[in-house]
């Protein structure tokens, strides 16, 4: 097969409550403009769309021209368009927090005096840890649910594969920590000279960190809702990083919208005496794009020409839409 069965636009009107798009891939691949092409071609459409950065090295800013940092912040010369870069530093500083508040309410139930902050470097120094921040920060917008289409630039896919793919197990575990603390506070209650039933805070988190999760596992593994774009380049390497993502992806139940190969050279500008680093280039992304069409049999949706200058500003955004959007 060496050709597109279903394009972008053909996949998008035959899932019409679409309302969540992801876009992921290796590092430098182009998933920056295809969230932006696509966020642009479905404001166009009508729709009220959120452009979200889930990446920590944020380009969003960059790509239209305007700072979107830290705030949704209308996209200008586009209607019905929003862009928002979150803010890292502010999230990480939010969870750790979160995080204090319950230590030291954990510590204090338990009659231990050793300093929460202790704890809180502990649990905040994994290097998984900004990254969980991020997916909390993703999981939020996706809830408040204020947009008719939200297009993610770069989820963090292995993270949400971690949290997603353990999550039967979380949900047992949580529920043996929940009967654990209410057997806990009903000793506490039982020997204290009072009937008066004290506050747990804990187990409230926990209670609603498992509803939190649960629902967004739901969200995220909606055939209807949601759909995960994993953007290529004819390259040995982009091919084998979203392979695997994909991989992961169908393991775990969470649909993927299909393939899309970046930067491919035009045939037709390639003459007999074009330079031979450009001939050997075209001879092989199409080895590569024989890898493609066989990898990716029936998931590939669109191919995007490598233009003669960088994708940056609305005015070139509309024209990569153009091409994503035949």
């Amino acid at each position: 097969m060496s050709e597109i069965e279903t394009s972008m636009q053909g996949y998008l009107k035959v899932h019409p409550d679409l309302h969540y798009l992801f876009f992921g891939g290796k590092g430098g691949v182009g998933k920056t403009v295809m969230a932006g092409a696509t966020a642009i071609w479905a404001a166009s459409q009508g729709k009220r769309v959120m452009l979200a950065s889930t990446n920590p090295v944020h380009s969003l800013s960059g790509l239209l021209g305007q700072d979107v940092f830290g705030k949704h912040t209308p996209v200008q010369g586009v209607q019905n368009l929003w862009a928002y870069e979150i803010d890292t530093k502010d999230t990480i500083e939010r969870s750790k927090q979160e995080i204090r508040e319950k230590i030291q309410w954990f510590l204090k139930f338990a009659d231990i005096s050793t300093k929460a902050e202790d704890f809180v470097e502990s649990a905040t120094m994994n290097p998984a840890f900004e990254e969980s921040a991020m997916f909390e920060n993703m999981v939020d917008l996706m809830f408040k649910n204020e947009y008719d289409i939200y297009v993610f630039d770069t989820a963090p896919t292995a993270n949400a594969r971690r949290l997603l793919g353990m999550s039967k197990v979380y949900s047992l575990w949580v529920n043996k920590m929940l009967k654990s603390r209410e057997d806990a506070r009903t000793l506490r209650e039982m020997l204290s000279f009072t009937k008066k039933k004290e506050a747990d805070p804990l187990m409230d988190y926990l209670v609603s960190f498992r509803d939190r999760m649960g629902h967004a596992r739901g969200l995220l593994t909606s055939d209807e809702k949601t759909a995960f774009f994993f953007i290529t380049l004819p390259e040995a390497l982009p091919i084998a990083v979203i392979t695997r993502f994909i991989g992961w992806f169908h393991e775990f139940g969470i649909p993927v919208g299909g393939v899309v190969v970046n930067m491919l050279i035009d045939h037709s500008q390639v003459k007999a005496d074009s330079p031979e680093f450009v001939r050997n280039r075209v001879a092989m992304q199409d080895r590569y794009m024989e890898d493609i069409w066989e990898k990716f049999d029936g998931m590939v949706r669109s191919i995007v020409p490598l233009y003669e200058t960088e994708v940056r500003g609305v005015p070139m955004l509309n024209r990569l839409a153009g091409s994503l959007f035949v």
